[in-house]
Order: C-alpha cells, then sequence, then structure tokens
C-alpha cells in the first residue's frame, strides 16, 4: 500500500522565498562592498541622497561587526534558511533540536538586524536599501518559524496561544519598531 503524501508546511514556502530575497540581498550588498574596495569613487545604485547612502552603512565600523563584513553571515544564514525550505518541500522532516538551532539561529538574526537598525538611523544617519529588504526578510522568517515551532510543540510556551492569534498584528509590531523610527527621524 503506497503511503498518502504528507502535506507540506507552508512555513517552508516561506523558507523558501523570503530566504532567497534576503540571500540575494546578502550577495549584492557584499559584491557592492567588494567593488568598492576595487574603485573607492564607486557609488552603488541604492546610494539615492543622503538618507538612502548605501556607501556610508557600507563604510561604517558596524558593518563589519564581527571583524569581517556582515553580508557573509547573510549569505551563510539564508542559504541555510533556504536549504530548510527545499528540503521541506522534498519532503523532509527534521527533528525537535535541529528546529530549536533553527530558531536559535533566526533568533541572533533578528537581534543583529535590529541592532543594524539602530546604527543606521541613530549612529550613522544613512539607511541602505539593500539591508533593509534584509531586514524585512528575517523579521517574518523569526516571527513564522517561532509560530509553527510552537504549533508543532517544539517549545513549551505559555504564550502559544497568543502568540498563533496574534502574529499578523506581531508582525506589523515588529516592522513599526524600524519604520516609525525612521520617519520620526528622517
Amino acid at each position: 500500500m503506497k503511503n498518502a503524501p504528507t502535506k507540506t508546511p507552508k512555513i517552508a514556502y516561506l523558507l523558501v522565498i523570503a530566504g532567497l530575497i534576503a540571500f540575494v540581498f546578502a550577495f549584492i550588498i557584499m559584491a557592492e562592498k567588494v567593488w568598492i574596495l576595487e574603485d573607492p569613487t564607486r557609488i552603488p545604485p541604492c546610494s539615492i541622497d543622503a538618507i538612502f547612502s548605501c556607501k556610508s552603512v557600507m563604510e561604517s565600523p558596524q558593518a563589519n561587526a564581527f571583524g569581517f563584513p556582515n553580508p557573509f553571515l547573510g549569505i551563510a544564514g539564508f542559504s541555510i534558511i533556504t536549504t530548510i525550505g527545499f528540503a521541506m518541500l522534498a519532503g523532509a522532516r527534521f527533528k525537535r533540536w535541529f528546529w530549536i538551532a533553527t530558531q536559535l539561529g533566526l533568533t541572533f538574526a533578528l537581534g543583529f538586524i535590529y541592532w543594524l537598525f539602530y546604527a543606521a538611523v541613530f549612529e550613522i544617519n544613512a539607511l541602505c536599501l539593500y539591508c533593509m529588504a534584509v531586514w524585512a526578510m528575517t523579521i517574518p522568517l523569526f516571527l513564522y518559524t517561532l509560530r509553527y515551532n510552537l504549533r508543532e510543540g517544539h517549545f513549551s510556551s505559555s504564550g502559544k496561544s497568543i502568540q498563533l492569534k496574534f502574529a499578523p498584528l506581531i508582525l506589523i509590531l515588529m516592522y513599526a519598531i524600524i519604520v516609525v523610527p525612521i520617519f520620526i527621524k528622517f
């Protein structure tokens, strides 16, 4: 008797789509950093004016937070996230410890992008559109992976029902943490 196909969790599609978008933008940021090193007079296409000045952000000390260019973290991390999504689309199922490790990685990514947001807005006084695209993908990746982990019982949480029920509102609030200060500041 043939086994009935199992339904692919929606999170797989998010991991693939958002992971791929974030990967592409992290790769573009890294390429731009290399091209600026080769030609210091280069102005990246994402540098529009004094506010949207990718070059200012890319040349800041915060752009090398761990002693190497930040996009290396994005290229590696989003490659992993995208691969997890594709593996799920192919029918892979992962153990609890794997999902906990994935959530820890995304929690680090979320904290890192909020720190980068703070640095860009309040210390560098410029925004990088490519970086903002990565931020925009990281937030739902974190939140909906957490939602999936709670639903699947990978974590014990008394806030499980609240988080599951209000995920769209939480997503809006997480974006507002970035968008509102940008509008106030600039």
